[in-house]
C-alpha cells in the first residue's frame, strides 16, 4: 500500500478538514476519504482522537501499539496536530480552514467558535465553505449543550424501546446506530452542499443532530405512532406488520425467515408440511398473520424443532423464501461469499503491523475502492500539509507537532 498524494475517485480534489473524535465525525470523514477526497484530521498534540486509546491494539516487535478500533474509521486520511493554546498555531489553522472545501466537526456547540473557527468567521474567509457540525441534539434548543453518546441517543430517541424481547427490558443495539447514522446523514448532506456550492459559489452550514438522525431512520415507527397514537413496542425479532418474519429455532440453533408476501407464505406452509395453514382464517392475509403471529409462531416452531437450522435454510433457499443463519461476526467475516465479494481489505498500520478492514461497501462503475493511506499517526502530516496547502509551516522547535 502506497502513501499516495494524487488520488483518483469521484471526490478527488475536495479538501476536507475533520475536527472529529471517536465515531460520528471520523466516520463521515472516512466516507469522503474512501471516495478520493483529501481528508485531514485536526488533532490536539497531547491526546488526539480519543479512539486512539481504544483496544484492541496491534503491537510490533518494539512494543509500539496502534488501535484497531481507530484504524477502522481513519484509513485514507492524514493527520495534523495543533495546540489550541497557541494563538500562532490557531491563526495558521484559520488560514488552512480558508483553503478547505469542507469542515466536519463533532464537538459540543460553541467549542470551535471559542478559537475563531466558527462557520460565520471562516465563511468570511471562504464563502464557498461547507461546514458540518454533528452533535447530540443540534445547535439550538433546550438540549443543545447536553452531552451525548450513542447509548444516550438510542435511549432518548425511542430506539431502545423497540429493541429487545417483548417482556424484557429495553436494550441497546449492539452496533452504535446513532453515531453511524449521524455520520451518514452528515456525509450525504455535505456532498449535496458541495455540489450546490460549485453551482452557486455559496457554501452553507449544516447542523446534523444525532437525535434527529435516529428519528429520521425510524420512519416506520414514527408513522405507526402518528397513525394509531400508540407507541410501537418491542417484539424481539418479530415484525409488527408481517409474519412469519422473525427468528425461529431449529433442532440445533436459531435461524431467520422472512416470508414477506402471500406467495412466500404459501411456500412456508408447503415446506413445513401444513399446506392448509395458507387458507386458515387466522392467516389468510398479511395483516391477519401479523395480528395472530404468536399463534402462528407456536405452530411453526413445533415443526422447526424437528430439523436442523441448516436443513431448514436449504429448504427455504430452494423455495426462494428469504432466510439466513443468525451469524456471529466471526461467522460472517469468515464466510467465503464475503471474501469473494471483495469487501475485505488488508490494512497496514503505521507501526508495521497489519489487520483486515471492511472497505467501502457500494461499488461505483469506473472507480475501484482501495486503501491508499494508512490510518495516520497523530500529527504525522502537519508540516507536509501546511506546505502543500500553501500555508506557512509550523516552526519546527516543537517536536510534539512535527
Amino acid at each position: 500500500m502506497s502513501e499516495a498524494k494524487q488520488v483518483s475517485g469521484p471526490l478527488a480534489g475536495i479538501r476536507v478538514l475533520e475536527f472529529g473524535q471517536i465515531a460520528a465525525g471520523p466516520f463521515a470523514g472516512m466516507l469522503f476519504a474512501d471516495l478520493g477526497a483529501d481528508v485531514v484530521k485536526v488533532e490536539r498534540p497531547d491526546v488526539g482522537d480519543g479512539m486512539r486509546e481504544w483496544p484492541p491494539f496491534f503491537s510490533n516487535e518494539e512494543g509500539e501499539s496502534f488501535s484497531s478500533n481507530f484504524s477502522s474509521l481513519n484509513r485514507n486520511k492524514r493527520s495534523i496536530a495543533v495546540d489550541f493554546k497557541s494563538p500562532e498555531q490557531v491563526a495558521r489553522l484559520q488560514e488552512l480552514c480558508a483553503k478547505a472545501d469542507v469542515i466536519i466537526e463533532n464537538y459540543r456547540p460553541g467549542v470551535l467558535a471559542r478559537f475563531g473557527l466558527s462557520y460565520e468567521t471562516l465563511a468570511r474567509l471562504n464563502p464557498k465553505l461547507v461546514y458540518c457540525s454533528i452533535t447530540g441534539y443540534g445547535q439550538e434548543g433546550a438540549n443543545a449543550h447536553k452531552g451525548a453518546f450513542d447509548v444516550t441517543i438510542q435511549a432518548i430517541s425511542g430506539l431502545m424501546s423497540v429493541t429487545g424481547e417483548e417482556e424484557g427490558e429495553p436494550v441497546k443495539c449492539g452496533v452504535p446506530v446513532a453515531d453511524f447514522t449521524a455520520g451518514l446523514y452528515a456525509a450525504y448532506s455535505v456532498a449535496a452542499a458541495v455540489l450546490a456550492a460549485e453551482r452557486t459559489g455559496q457554501g452553507t452550514y449544516i447542523d446534523c443532530p444525532m437525535l434527529g438522525s435516529v428519528l429520521g431512520i425510524s420512519a416506520l415507527q414514527t408513522s405507526e405512532y402518528y397513525g394509531n397514537q400508540a407507541a410501537p413496542k418491542r417484539l424481539g425479532s418479530a415484525h409488527p406488520r408481517n409474519a412469519p418474519y422473525q427468528g425461529y429455532r431449529g433442532s440445533d440453533q436459531p435461524f431467520v425467515i422472512a416470508a414477506g408476501n402471500d406467495k412466500l407464505w404459501r411456500e412456508v406452509c408447503d415446506a413445513v408440511g401444513l399446506p392448509a395453514l395458507a387458507d386458515d382464517s387466522r392467516f389468510r392475509t398479511q395483516t391477519l398473520r401479523a395480528r395472530h403471529q404468536k399463534e402462528l409462531a407456536e405452530l411453526l416452531q413445533r415443526v422447526f424443532s424437528t430439523r436442523t437450522a441448516a436443513e431448514w435454510l436449504e429448504e427455504f433457499d430452494n423455495r426462494g423464501v428469504p432466510c439466513a443463519p443468525i451469524n456471529t461476526y466471526a461467522d460472517i467475516l469468515n464466510d467465503p461469499a464475503v471474501a469473494d465479494s471483495g469487501l475485505l481489505h488488508r490494512l497496514e498500520l503505521p507501526n508495521g503491523t497489519a489487520t483486515t478492514t471492511v472497505g467501502y461497501p457500494a461499488k461505483l462503475s469506473g472507480y475501484a475502492f482501495g486503501i491508499y493511506r494508512r490510518p495516520p499517526q497523530k500529527g504525522q502530516h502537519t508540516n507536509e500539509l501546511f506546505e502543500e496547502w500553501g500555508v506557512n509551516t509550523y516552526e519546527r522547535d516543537n517536536a510534539s507537532i512535527r
